[in-house]
């Protein structure tokens, strides 16, 4: 049994990646990311007996989240106008010749991070754990605590509003190219 239980801490780590994912688009700020993952881990470990077992990665960022909603009280929440930089944080593509291709690439995958960043907490929060870490309804639900329609409502709604956002970018994208055709 001992070693089963080390075996199950030691799962936990291969989902730091996830965690600092979660908490640094929360916290918008690699250190405070950085910190709220390492609390978490703490969190975790010092309560690791009261895992019933299950999904272990939805256990550990329903800490992280709580550790990252923690901090935003005790700093005062931040608004939706605050600089995100995620250099250094984002998956880079696979290297490609063309410099024209990886600069567009480039432009949209900001356009990407300013729109998500533009959006309410929980709108993000829950593009992020369904679109980036591939978490299920049920997951989603179990990790933010709210039935699973509620989450299907909020992806909704989230998409929704990331649509928004990005739309006057795209319609500004091709504008000049209408206007060069004309």
């Amino acid at each position: 049994m001992q070693l089963q239980e080390e075996s199950e801490e030691v799962q936990l780590l291969s989902h730091l990646d996830a965690a600092y994912n979660l908490a640094r688009w929360l916290t918008r700020d690699a250190h405070d990311a950085e910190d709220m993952v390492q609390e978490a881990y703490m969190r975790a470990y010092k309560r690791f007996s009261t895992f019933r077992g299950g999904n272990g990665r939805a256990w550990l960022l329903s800490i992280v989240r709580n550790c990252s909603y923690d901090l935003l009280k005790r700093n005062g929440a931040r608004t939706c106008d605050d600089s995100f930089d995620e250099e250094g944080y984002i998956m880079k593509t696979t290297s490609t010749c063309d410099p024209e291709a990886a600069l567009l690439r480039e432009e949209r995958a900001e356009r990407v991070r300013n729109a998500l960043a533009d959006l309410l907490p929980e709108h993000c929060e829950i593009l992020i754990l369904r679109e980036m870490e591939e978490l299920s309804y049920r997951e989603i639900a179990s990790i933010i605590g709210v039935p699973m329609g509620t989450v299907m409502s909020r992806i909704s709604r989230a998409r929704n509003r990331l649509h928004q956002n990005l739309a006057p970018q795209v319609d500004a994208e091709r504008t000049p190219s209408i206007r060069k055709e004309c």
